[in-house]
Parts: structure tokens; C-alpha cells; sequence
């Protein structure tokens, strides 16, 4: 039996391309939860991600996210996948 592993990467984004960049990563579908760093490193928000989570219920998320972007000029993306 394979077991499932969860691998990270990170993306530094410019404030204003956040929010493109949350909903490109949340179409992709093997991403299991997103986190966003101001610059010092200090995390923002937590954005998990289950099967099945459609849009009505990321809108709120989705205006916190456009809300951060308003407030920081540059960011990480940390984004947990699954394998």
C-alpha cells in the first residue's frame, strides 16, 4: 500500500497579484491548505483546503485574501499538496 505524502512550496507575490494567484492555486485541486507570510515571515492567514470546497464557501476567504493584498506589498505563498 502507497502511502500519501505532502510535499510544500512558496511563492513570493507583489500584494496586488495575491489574490490571482490564491484562485490559480485553489483550481488546481491537489492543494490541501495555503498559508500567507508577510514578509518578515509572520503568518497572515491559514487557508485549508478539503475535497469538495466549492465557491459559496470560499468567498469570505477569498475577500479576506483581497483584503491582506490591499494591506501588504510583498508576500509569501506557502502551499501544502498532495502527492
Amino acid at each position: 500500500m502507497a502511502t500519501k505524502t505532502n510535499k510544500q512550496e512558496t511563492f513570493k507575490v507583489d500584494g496586488e497579484l495575491l489574490l490571482k494567484k490564491i484562485k490559480e492555486l485553489i483550481k488546481e485541486g491537489n492543494v490541501r491548505s495555503i498559508k500567507i507570510l508577510d514578509k518578515d515571515g509572520n503568518e497572515l492567514i491559514v487557508i485549508p483546503l478539503t475535497i469538495g470546497v466549492v465557491g459559496a464557501l470560499l468567498a469570505p476567504v477569498l475577500a479576506a485574501v483581497g483584503a491582506i493584498a490591499a494591506l501588504v506589498t510583498q508576500c509569501t505563498i506557502v502551499v501544502e499538496r498532495r502527492d
